[in-house]
């Protein structure tokens, strides 16, 4: 028996990576899986190719799961749709959509070309857009879904060099906590992960000193795609919890906060840009938060 028995799901960039371990755990603990992926390169925008998603329903199909291949992109609306209705004529239905397809065009902002923001935005946030809204309906109606949208630690914390994928996967996380707070009344759920994991993606960051070159190696060897996989199926399977963000990290699971006030500070007669800056601000300066990135929160080997 396995925690997802009976259910069907989609996967997302389902050929290589994070994509590829969730699917085939899927399949593994019971799912019937719809394998998507649109079989291009990291940084998107080029033809792509079937066969990738093909190779991993073939590979779950020979270890006696269910599986069908799916090559549309999740930045098309139609494709999307078409996502779901193969879902529905293969399998006879829909109960999970995990969705961990990207892209990465990193640039300093001040070069970014509009074509890098679009590419990216596109895919990252209209894409959870799409698979999302062509579901949605569906779920509720038959109240019970569940998501599995991905957000970054380039957005909740902050990473240089990647405003167009913190923009994107910020959008996500207010993304997916509307459609939690929405369907909690029909039985829908939406978290998503913030990975840690070794993927082809990542190594497309280039390393440009000692410390990247270290972080890398602790990327390639203690944080696996097949951990966040872990926690992906386990937020698929039925259960009360939906609304949060959680970072996976190896073998460790993080709950993270969300926005919350910090420090409030009154004045009685109001406040004026002058006592802002004299008063105001410098109060609340011990309770800011720094500008560091990744590293500077997660300051621990990785377990």
């Amino acid at each position: 028996m396995g925690v997802l028995d009976g259910k069907v799901v989609l996967v997302t960039g389902a050929a290589r990576g994070i994509g590829k371990e969730c699917a085939v755990l899927a399949a593994r603990e019971g799912a019937k899986v719809v394998i998507n992926d649109l079989g291009g390169s990291v940084a998107g925008g080029d033809a792509g190719d079937s066969s990738p998603a093909q190779d991993v329903a073939d590979e779950i199909k020979a270890a006696g799961g269910e599986a069908v291949a799916n090559s549309d992109s999740v930045s098309d609306r139609k494709g999307a749709d078409h996502m779901f209705q193969q879902a529905m004529d293969e399998f006879g239905g829909l109960n999970v959509v995990i969705n961990p397809a990207g892209i990465l065009r990193d640039k300093m902002f001040h070069k970014m070309d509009d074509e890098d923001w679009d590419a990216v935005i596109n895919v990252h946030l209209n894409g959870a857009y799409n698979v999302t809204r062509a579901t949605i309906n569906h779920f509720r109606e038959q109240q019970d879904g569940a998501y599995v949208l991905f957000t970054s630690t380039s957005g909740i914390i902050g990473n240089v060099g990647q405003a167009n994928y913190a923009a994107a996967k910020m959008g996500v996380a207010g993304l997916s906590r509307i459609i939690a707070m929405e369907g909690a009344m029909k039985n829908v759920r939406s978290n998503i992960i913030a990975p840690f994991a070794w993927t082809r993606m990542i190594a497309t960051i280039p390393v440009k000193d000692e410390e990247s070159q270290k972080r890398v190696e602790r990327m390639k060897n203690a944080m696996r795609a097949d951990q966040v996989a872990q926690l992906a199926i386990g937020l698929s399977a039925p259960s009360d919890v939906s609304g949060q963000i959680f970072v996976a990290r190896g073998n460790e699971v993080f709950l993270m906060s969300q926005s919350r006030p910090l420090r409030g500070m009154t004045r009685m007669e109001g406040w004026s840009p002058e006592t802002l800056l004299e008063h105001g601000f410098p109060a609340m300066k011990a309770d800011m938060l720094d500008l560091g990135n990744t590293g500077s929160v997660f300051t621990w080997e990785p377990v």
